[in-house]
Formats: structure tokens, sequence, C-alpha cells
């Protein structure tokens, strides 16, 4: 076996490498791991942030179980930060889904303890000051404000329950202000979650505003677009290409015409 792959491979994964004589095994380790895992371009920790979404949206059982253990063994995730993922993830992926990865985390944290032979500490109970405001007219101001951050367009008006509830509401007047993880964070959660739907408006957004923000650079999207299709496959990681090709090539003429 390729040690660099092997060795790769047993950092991210937090385990040895098991070879066998198989195409599926050979192209995980020179390709998945020989080659992408070990490329410079994005940081580790983002590159679990795309897989976990990955394999999450694809109700990939054994993969959640194993990225889930590998994110917190490394160190690379917090046990609160992989909680808060949960709640970012549950917004563009489902509640059901998410409701999975959350008992996953439950159950690879006590393993990662029992290894350790330390006991489990009990999880604290978020403190009701991280739901920011509770009068609505405030609330659904500072939604339309973080909406227009985030997406680098104004707030559309919550004349139907979808966007006032829950989009102004809930999705942009709460869950993008939360302080558990940066909003570089959550774009990285983003973009993989619309990609990984098909979501083609969404992702057009969602795309087009991490480039235009610069939260994430031209560089870390190819690098993104590529961690994505290993792990949702390479048809919906070239409609995300498209998308990121057709948002730079736009950011490109506004900085023309400027």
């Amino acid at each position: 076996m390729n040690q660099e792959a092997a060795k790769t491979f047993q950092e991210v994964m937090v385990r040895p490498f098991e070879d066998a004589a198989d195409p599926f095994t050979s192209a995980t380790e020179n390709f998945v791991f020989g080659e992408v895992w070990s490329r410079p371009g994005l940081s580790r920790r983002n590159r679990r942030w795309v897989t976990l979404t990955s394999v999450g949206a694809a109700d990939s059982l054994k993969p959640i179980d194993d990225h889930v253990y590998a994110a917190l063994a490394s160190g690379d995730m917090t046990i609160d930060e992989m909680f808060e993922f949960v709640l970012h993830f549950a917004v563009y992926n489902g509640w059901p889904k998410a409701s999975h990865i959350e008992g996953v985390i439950h159950q690879q944290w006590a393993r990662i303890h029992q290894e350790r032979g330390i006991k489990v500490e009990p999880y604290s109970v978020p403190n009701n000051d991280q739901l920011g405001a509770n009068d609505w007219t405030e609330r659904l101001e500072r939604g339309g404000k973080s909406f227009a951050e985030v997406n680098c367009i104004p707030a559309p008006p919550p004349v139907t329950p979808y966007i006032h509830a829950g989009i102004l509401n809930f999705v942009f007047g709460h869950v993008w202000q939360r302080p558990g993880l940066s909003r570089r964070d959550r774009r990285f959660i983003t973009v993989a979650s619309v990609a990984v739907c098909d979501s083609a408006l969404p992702m057009k957004s969602h795309v087009g505003s991490a480039l235009e923000s610069g939260d994430i650079t031209r560089e870390e999207m190819e690098e993104l677009i590529l961690q994505f299709s290993v792990y949702s496959g390479f048809a919906k990681g070239e409609a995300l290409r498209v998308t990121a090709d057709e948002a730079l090539e736009r950011l490109g003429q506004l900085a023309i015409s400027q």
C-alpha cells in the first residue's frame, strides 16, 4: 500500500487502513486518501464539514458512524460544534436525517470515552440566551438583516408562512446567528447541503454568496467541489461546478462594470 495514503487515512479516520485486493479499496487508497484528502487547498476541518454533510444526506449508515467518530476522535471538531452542526444540517437536509446523526454523535462520543477510559460528562443544557430576541418584530428584523448579509441580496417580504416563520424568523433570525459555528463553517455545510439536494435556486444563491462575501475563495470552492464529488458523486459535483463557474463569471462581469 502507498505509505503516504495509508498515513493520510489513519490521520483522517483515526484507525489503520485495512488493505484489500478489490477495486473499491484500491480507489479509496489511491484516490480518496492518496490524492483528495491530502490536497493542500482546503483544511481538513473544512473537508470534514463537506464529508459529514454528504454522508449524512445520503443516509450512509457506516460512513456516518465512521466520519462522526473520526471528526471527534481527531479533535478536529468539538462535541459542541458537532451538535451545532446537526441543527444547521437539519435546516437544509431535514429533521429525520439530522435526528439520526444526533444519535450517532452521542454513540460515538461514548465510544471514544470508553476507549480512553474516561467518564462521559453529561452534556450541558444550552443557555436560553442563545435563542436570541423573543420579540417577534425584532427577531424578523434581525432575520432580514442576516438574510441580506448571508445571501448578499435583500430579504424577501414575509408574505408566506415559509418566508415569515421559516426563513426570516428561524433560519436567518436564529440559526445563522447562533455562536456555535462560524459563518464560514456554516457556508461549507450549506453549499454541500444544497448541492446534494439538487436544489438549483438555493445552490445558485449560496454558492454565489459564499464567493461574493469572500467567506469561501475561488480556490477553496474548487476543492470543496472535488471533496463533495467524492462523497456525493461526480454527477452532482458537475452541477455544483457549473453553478460555481456561472457565479464566478457573474462576479467577474460585476467587477468590470464597477
